[in-house]
């Protein structure tokens, strides 16, 4: 990647009055005289989004000094997250924008928020009034703490089932239902007062790589580009969506180069600024991503994401040096004074559309109880991709003693298989945990592992999660030979559940019972043992093809 000429094209379309910020004349003037009575250093200030790594008064009042014009707390107890944003708040010369990552409810913004949902599992419901309660609670949940911003919707396509990010965040693969239930996710949080962020442009889904490792690529022609994603955009811009979430992604057939699009002049300002008429806030994904420190030096690409057409730098290396970084590049011509002005002027517009220039909701850190939709939305979503055996319903007469194995490595495999042996235990099932054998005695026969079990679940608790290439199944072998691998498919009827990742089997093709149920939360783990032992019916439609067929993806890049 190179160095590009720092230039701006300045583009008059800022419309403070029309979509997405709505302001009347006295808001409009807030904004003009706010920006007015900044100085240089304190517009600057304005630009910058870190991450709270403290509530400490001496930490806070740091802050409240380089004067940031906004604020993401992760989710902690609810009272000392909305203590900490009331005082941001109170103190701050200018009110900050206050966001949390509300993709599956309050979860997002304190750990006493309801855990409701992803956003597949939602899409598999096929109701998008899933999608609006999913915002309502996201939404009323985050400014119960203080917050007025959600890093939500994910509006990527799941286009490329190896993909390891965008997965079971997004609304799966069709370009319809994640226009439907992003858009109702969206009004749910209009509705309450509340600004989303449309995410990730240009558009995750279509790369297999992790955009916090590298610069990843979204590889469609301009063409079928735009009866995708950029269908997407359009359509959530439209429908007044206030801010667009830029990712480290780059789109060459459009820009004609692998700048990721935090850094390219030609996809923030004539794609989504001209072509797609986005008037509202641009907002980098995390820079401490590779896909944004790789592409220039940061002392170079701190001010000029917001020269090439972001208004605001989200997260830091360190907060100081970046500060430091954007001033140097306002003296040497980096970042224009024309610009700092543009993108101050559309964060205070910003502000200024939540009313924040008029009150400020401080929340009370009190949250209602949402068991009927959990439950609700877990019935309607756990999906049956297949029972070619014909297992199902599991009984204790033909059943009666299961093999449980959790497959995937993360912290919550002893909540998540605890949790199953409990349910099946209390319709008196038989339920054996696996131990990984350490010696070739511990593996016994065919014949004896045959009589020994009756039924065999493999229990995926394989999320996906940033940082990592791939979201795949390891197996414990011990030389080929372990219990832990599906050599007995054939002798035990065999069943996979995946509380995560709904692609595997694409590791597991010879087992011929499997549900995706989306979510590991305790009510999806309830409800999928109420459908495996038939209690309920399965109802889910899955939103991406569990067959790990890239179809669509493939007849898109094939396109002429």
């Amino acid at each position: 990647m190179h160095s590009p000429s720092f230039c701006y094209k300045e583009i008059k379309i800022m419309n403070l009055k029309g979509k997405p910020f709505y302001l009347d004349d006295s808001a409009v003037e807030w904004v003009n005289k706010t920006l007015e009575k900044l100085t240089e250093d304190e517009k600057i200030g304005q630009l910058f989004f870190p991450i709270g790594f403290s509530n400490e008064k001496e930490y806070l009042n740091h802050l409240i000094d380089l004067g940031i014009g906004g604020l993401f707390f992760r989710p902690g107890e609810a009272k000392e997250v909305q203590q900490a944003y009331e005082y941001m708040q109170r103190n701050s010369k200018v009110p900050l924008l206050t966001a949390a990552n509300l993709e599956d409810g309050g979860n997002g913004a304190s750990i006493e928020g309801t855990a409701f949902g992803n956003q597949m599992a939602v899409a598999a419901t096929n109701r998008t009034s899933d999608a609006y309660t999913l915002g309502k609670i996201a939404a009323t949940e985050g400014k119960s703490v203080g917050v007025n911003f959600g890093f939500s919707p994910v509006v990527d396509l799941d286009l490329n089932f190896r993909n390891p990010i965008t997965n079971v965040r997004t609304y799966g693969s069709d370009v319809e239902r994640v226009i439907r239930n992003a858009k109702q996710y969206i009004q749910a949080f209009h509705d309450n007062g509340m600004m989303t962020s449309i995410k990730h442009f240009p558009g995750d889904g279509v790369d297999e790589r992790d955009q916090h490792l590298l610069t990843s690529v979204n590889s469609l022609s301009v063409t079928n580009w735009r009866k995708t994603f950029g269908r997407v955009y359009k359509e959530l811009i439209d429908c007044g969506s206030k801010a667009v979430m830029i990712g480290h992604i780059a789109f060459p057939a459009y820009a004609g180069d692998t700048m990721p699009a935090t850094l390219s002049p030609k996809l923030l300002q004539d794609l989504l600024r001209k072509e797609l008429e986005f008037n509202g806030l641009t907002i980098t994904d995390a820079t401490p991503m590779v896909g944004f420190c790789a592409a220039m030096k940061r002392s170079e690409a701190v001010p000029f994401t917001i020269q090439a057409g972001c208004d605001m730098l989200l997260f830091n290396r360190v907060l100081e040096e970046d500060v430091q970084y954007m001033k140097e590049g306002l003296a040497k011509g980096i970042l224009t004074k024309e610009r700092l002005n543009e993108a101050v002027t559309r964060i205070l517009a910003t502000k200024a559309s939540l009313g924040l220039h008029k009150s400020i909701n401080h929340g009370t850190a009190t949250f209602e109880d949402y068991k009927k939709e959990q439950y609700d939305l877990a019935d309607k979503s756990i999906t049956l991709v297949k029972d070619t055996q014909k297992m199902l319903p599991l009984t204790s007469n033909k059943n009666k003693r299961i093999l449980l194995q959790v497959l995937g490595t993360f912290d919550s495999n002893t909540r998540v298989v605890e949790k199953v042996k409990a349910e099946l235990e209390a319709r008196d099932f038989e339920v054996t945990i696996y131990e990984p054998e350490t010696n070739f005695f511990d593996l016994g026969t065919v014949e004896s592992f045959s009589k020994e079990y009756d039924a065999v679940l493999y229990v995926a608790n394989v999320q996906n999660a940033s940082n990592q290439t791939v979201a795949r199944i390891h197996w414990h072998t011990l030389f080929g030979l372990g219990n832990n691998m599906p050599w007995f498919v054939k002798e035990v009827p065999t069943a996979l559940i995946s509380f995560g990742n709904p692609y595997h089997l694409y590791d597991l093709p010879m087992v011929e019972t499997v549900i995706n149920a989306y979510c590991n939360y305790d009510h999806f783990i309830e409800m999928t043992v109420k459908k495996l032992t038939g209690e309920s019916s399965f109802k889910g439609i899955s939103p991406v093809n569990p067959f790990c067929e890239n179809i669509l993806l493939e007849e898109l890049k094939n396109e002429n």
